[in-house]
């Protein structure tokens, strides 16, 4: 199974690319609206697993909302008890909104359609379904404006939509990824949580950001740069007075080599506090212990009068509850601005609650009681926020075993098998592909940091690692568990591990969305097919490498002249950068034009902008 929001990143435009972005935008509109006029699953048919990826809770009652990586969207009673009712959407659904007058339920679902679906309330019913961006997620009503946000993953962008009709009539570039927004009180800044680092992974500083809107012009007013490593951002909730914006992420310590793993010493987890007036970073704290991690957290929530902030850790299958106001008056002792290294800060301040299940992802705080989706166990648990304790579960109701490769995805996300819970598989492999870093692995020596590698075709395109260090795959898993989560390789894991990698897929590019680009991406594969050219001679169809080892030039610091390095497969190319080994490319049009000396990566010297930028865009369809 494909994680329910399937990474990617288009690179910084190449000429062509950045040109056809307008005709992008129409063109995804026209996918969005043809795909809500296809067929969806049958009628009353019920998945083996819901894999609850949303939740929300209706204001002023007693219902909560439910939406699962099957597709289907379930209202039922807060507290247990009988179910609503249950609808059937046709793709995974990635966020859950409330619009009022008329009241609505708004759900955006991705992988296929990419739609904005808005349902009756009483009784589930599909009333209007909105064409939306690639891989749209995280719908945000602002009730003032009359408007509907939603993040448009893949377009590196936000979308707003008029609530009467869903209209499309603005489009907002961000950063990389936008995987989560939330809304100020007074509507007039959206704050956007952007999942990955752009730009090249050999900079000094690499680092995801945290976007601010101003809706009353639909202008970015600021991007907020995180420390340096944050990357994997997931959830982002604004406090109740406004006056602060929270966040969550991974915290990599990817410039020194890998060597241990206890104490952080390769991930930590971070929350990171902005102040909302000033758009400034107020402060990073460390959601570890000095000897227990807290990997992978994922969603972020206050308790509506703001003396808690809520953090659901999937990797540990925990909440964190955290006394907003005593971390509020320890930071006031800090440097403004600043990482705040001590693995203890929290002490005294943070509760951890255990959860039953596996994998807590979506959170909601209404009252004293947290709700989280335990993506795993297909359960959602009650936490009392007073008594810091589970309260109740309530079970979706599927008893079916998991699957080999499904139990190889909460393996893959699972840190409670490394040591010490500092991290898990999917911390540098986010949905199985890249954090757009490097690391410096001692699997080739040290002081030779290389670029993440999507695991997409891993199986498929021996050897692993860029150098080959690794034969396969299948060794490169069991290696991972060994020197990489630091614990000792259990074969049954590995090998679901390697169940789950194996299903892994290509998404559709964006690229592909806009026939406004059918005469570009043309030129672009006569280029990439001509002999004199040579791109197609390291990279065949169809798995778009020759799973040989080549010297093209690129061997840098620490790397002896010549190195050989395994040509990856360009499948999914538009999702992975920055590019070659060392991730020194920040786009597909500087391995063409810059980083291809004396022609030993195709023989490209001889093209103009045009042709480079044509034969770059053709790369980003594959």
């Amino acid at each position: 199974m494909n994680g329910f929001l399937a990474s990617l990143h288009r690179p910084q435009a190449t000429p062509t690319a950045g040109e056809a972005r307008p005709f992008r935008r129409v063109a995804a509109l026209f996918c969005g609206l043809l795909s809500c006029l296809l067929p969806g699953p049958a009628a009353g048919a019920t998945p083996a697993w819901w894999a609850p990826s949303a939740l929300l809770v209706q204001p002023e009652a007693a219902t909560l909302y439910l939406g699962g990586r099957s597709g289907l969207v379930l209202a039922t009673n807060r507290q247990g008890g009988d179910k609503g009712w249950t609808t059937q959407l046709s793709d995974s659904v990635t966020g859950l909104a409330w619009a009022d007058q008329p009241a609505r339920v708004l759900v955006t679902s991705a992988d296929q359609s990419n739609t904005i679906s808005i349902l009756d309330p009483s009784t589930g019913g599909v009333l209007a379904t909105w064409p939306a961006g690639h891989g749209v997620c995280s719908p945000v009503v602002s009730p003032g404006r009359k408007r509907l946000y939603v993040c448009n993953r893949f377009d590196h962008a936000i979308g707003v939509h008029a609530l009467t009709d869903g209209q499309a009539w603005v489009h907002i570039p961000v950063l990389r990824e936008p995987i989560a927004a939330a809304l100020s009180p007074d509507e007039r800044l959206l704050a956007v949580a952007n999942h990955l680092p752009e730009g090249a992974a050999n900079a000094p500083s690499v680092a995801a950001a945290v976007t601010l809107i101003d809706t009353g012009t639909d202008t970015v007013r600021t991007h907020i740069r995180l420390p340096n490593g944050s990357t994997s951002l997931q959830g982002i909730a604004l406090s109740p007075s406004g006056a602060q914006c929270a966040v969550v992420h991974t915290l990599a310590r990817f410039q020194v080599p890998t060597t241990q793993l206890e104490h952080g010493w390769m991930n930590v987890s971070a929350l990171s506090l902005i102040d909302l007036p000033r758009g400034s970073l107020l402060a990073t704290v460390l959601l570890d212990e000095p000897r227990r991690g807290a990997a992978n957290p994922w969603a972020v929530a206050w308790s509506p009068d703001g003396r808690l902030l809520c953090v659901t850790h999937a990797g540990t299958h925990e909440l964190s509850v955290i006394d907003a106001p005593a971390l509020n008056a320890r930071l006031a002792t800090q440097p403004a601005g600043q990482l705040v290294p001590n693995l203890d800060f929290l002490r005294g301040i943070r509760h951890r609650v255990a959860l039953p299940g596996k994998g807590p992802r979506a959170l909601v705080v209404a009252g004293r009681q947290a709700y989280i989706a335990e993506f795993f166990s297909d359960t959602v648990s009650l936490v009392d926020l007073d008594q810091r304790a589970v309260s109740g579960r309530l079970a979706l109701g599927t008893e079916a075993p998991p699957s080999l490769e499904r139990e190889g995805e909460r393996l893959f996300h699972d840190a409670t098998i490394s040591r010490q819970g500092w991290q898990s598989c999917a911390s540098c492999h986010p949905d199985g592909r890249a954090d757009g870093l490097n690391w410096d692995l001692l699997n080739d020596g040290i002081g030779n940091p290389k670029n993440t590698k999507s695991l997409v075709w891993s199986h498929q395109t021996p050897p692993a690692m860029s150098t080959g260090a690794r034969t396969s795959a299948a060794q490169a898993v069991r290696a991972g568990l060994r020197h990489i989560l630091f614990a000792v390789p259990d074969e049954a894991q590995a090998q679901a591990i390697e169940a789950y990698l194996r299903s892994l897929r290509p998404v559709r590019s964006p690229y592909l969305a806009d026939g406004a680009l059918a005469a570009p991406i043309k030129r672009g594969q006569r280029l990439f097919e001509d002999p004199q050219v040579g791109c197609a001679v390291c990279h065949p169809a169809p798995l778009f490498t020759d799973l040989k080892a080549h010297a093209v030039g690129t061997a840098g610091r620490g790397e002896a002249p010549g190195t050989r390095f395994d040509p990856p497969t360009l499948a999914e190319c538009w999702r992975t950068a920055p590019y070659l080994h060392d991730g020194s490319a920040a786009t597909l049009y500087e391995v063409l034009k810059t980083r291809n000396p004396e022609d030993r990566h195709g023989n490209t010297s001889h093209l103009n902008a045009r042709e480079l930028g044509d034969l770059a865009v053709y790369v980003l369809t594959l």
